[in-house]
Formats: structure tokens, sequence, C-alpha cells
């Protein structure tokens, strides 16, 4: 049997080692992206998915999943039409609070189907935005749980305001993102629900 250069050990265990550190500083690299793209919504697919590397997985099937979408802003006469009827919806909460954010969580479907979001069961619509729409999509998520709860006779005429909030941060995310070739200018809401 030959004998193998003592050399050769430390050649191979410093590949070794320089392909550990390479695949650690790798992995490093892919969470901190994946947090900062993803907000708090890393947080929260790393408390539902039952692990790191399947939280991460999840993130980056919905980032590929999202990418082969037509997703588009929308043009100025769409920006001008959801924005009225998002203030007329505004006007009817004084009025009917249940009917308002009702017609609010059906303008916000709405508004995204025109912007090319599939309209699929609400998780799928609420993971597709959080591609792009991190720090507001957990605002929709919040304003539907409140929805949700008012449906079971577990929310107050409060929770239904704090419901428009929500779904108002989304409106005015969605709505005003123009297109980055023009010099359109993005049609901002009057004044929050009170």
């Amino acid at each position: 049997m030959q004998h193998i250069n003592p050399l050769v050990w430390v050649l191979i265990g410093v590949v070794v080692i320089v392909a550990l550190a390479a695949w650690f500083i790798y992995r490093q690299r892919r969470t901190a992206a994946l947090r900062d793209h993803f907000g708090a919504e890393y947080d929260r697919t790393l408390d539902t998915a039952g692990g790191k590397a399947k939280a991460e997985a999840a993130l980056k099937e919905r980032e590929e999943r999202v990418a082969k979408l037509d997703i588009r802003p929308l043009d100025e006469r769409q920006r001008v039409e959801f924005s009225r009827e998002w203030r007329d919806v505004k006007a009817v909460f004084v009025d009917s609070p249940v009917e308002a954010v009702h017609h609010a969580d059906r303008l916000l479907g709405t508004i995204m189907t025109a912007r090319g979001y599939p309209m699929a069961d609400f998780d799928r619509r609420y993971e597709d935005l959080t591609v792009d729409h991190g720090e507001v999509a957990r605002h929709y998520r919040e304003g539907h749980d409140i929805v949700l709860r008012h449906g079971r006779g577990q929310a107050s005429t409060e929770d239904l305001r704090q419901a428009m909030i929500h779904f108002e941060a989304l409106f005015d995310d969605l709505v005003n993102e123009v297109p980055e070739d023009t010099d359109a200018r993005p049609v901002r809401s009057p004044e929050r629900t009170r």
C-alpha cells in the first residue's frame, strides 16, 4: 500500500474547510437576503414552516412563482377610478362599517386582479403579495383576519375601523406604484379613515 504524503492530507483538509466555510457564508447571505426582502414575513414563515430550510425554500418558491407572473402597475385611468371608489368606500364606513369593510376587501381583490395577481385562495394571494409588497402585505392579512372574526361575531366597530386602516395601507401601495418609465404621479387617497 502506498503511503500518502502528509501534505496531501493537509491540502484535503484545507479544501474541506474552505468548502464548508463557503457553504456557511452562502447560507448566511441567503438568509440575510431573504430576511431583508421579506421582513416580518420571513419570521412568520419560519414559525409556520417547521424549520429554517423549509421556510427559506418556501420563500424562494414564492419569488420564483411571482417572477413568472405578469405583475404590472395600474395605468392612470385605473388609479383615478380606484381612488374614487376608495373614497366612496370610506364614506360608506360612517353609516355601514360592515358594508364598507367588505367592499374594501373586494376592491383590493379587483385591484390585485388588474395588476396581474392570480386570484386563487386568500393564502396564495397573500403569499404572492409578500414578494413585492412585504411591508404592507401583512396589513392585508390583518384586515382579512378582522373580517373573518367579524363573521364569527368576534369583531367590534373599532376592529372594523382597524381593518379599514390595514386595507388602506395596501390600497395606497398597490394603487400608487407607477411604471418606472413614465412621469405619472401617484394619486394619494385623501385623509385616512378615522
